[in-house]
């Protein structure tokens, strides 16, 4: 237990913010974040060590995060989508466009390849180091800057692409 206990003090905050990256808002994070740790606990046996922690923890995460969407997608066919009137102000609007920016930019980024897209996450919303990505991936920290940068220049292209 005392392990379970290290393991989620050591690797919180790398987790949250990739879940926080994920999905956009901080209560949802923490949601995926507490569930992340909770399906860890429950799978450690079958953890074979093949890869960091860090990263089996962000698997999960991920996972747990996709599961979330699409119970919430199944949830949305169920309700009518909101009028014009509905969504009223302009500051309302503006919240609405932004809010589909993001989400736009997700899905460019969960369409990337890997490891352009473990790469960026890892960089942007957990906030690691390339020398922490290149060790985690077991590679340069040139090679993961060069990833980072590759990424990067496909979510512009994308963005650019997609109205």
């Amino acid at each position: 237990m005392k392990e379970l206990e290290q393991l989620y003090q050591q690797y919180f905050k790398d987790v949250y913010l990739y879940a926080k990256s994920l999905a956009g808002e901080e209560q949802l994070a923490q949601d995926v974040t507490s569930e992340t740790f909770l399906k860890a606990i429950e799978a450690v046996d079958r953890f074979r060590g093949d890869c960091d922690v860090r990263v089996w923890l962000c698997q999960i995460a991920k996972h747990t995060y996709f599961s979330y969407l699409r119970k919430r997608k199944k949830e949305q066919l169920c309700e009518s989508p909101l009028s014009q009137e509905e969504v009223g102000n302009a500051g309302q609007e503006d919240q609405v466009t932004r809010q589909e920016d993001s989400m736009r930019l997700h899905r460019i980024l969960h369409q990337l390849s890997e490891p352009y897209r473990e790469v960026f996450s890892l960089r942007v919303f957990s906030e690691l180091s390339f020398r922490q990505i290149g060790q985690l991936f077991g590679k340069t920290e040139n090679w993961a800057c060069v990833t980072f940068y590759r990424a990067k220049s496909k979510l512009k292209k994308g963005m650019e692409e997609t109205p």
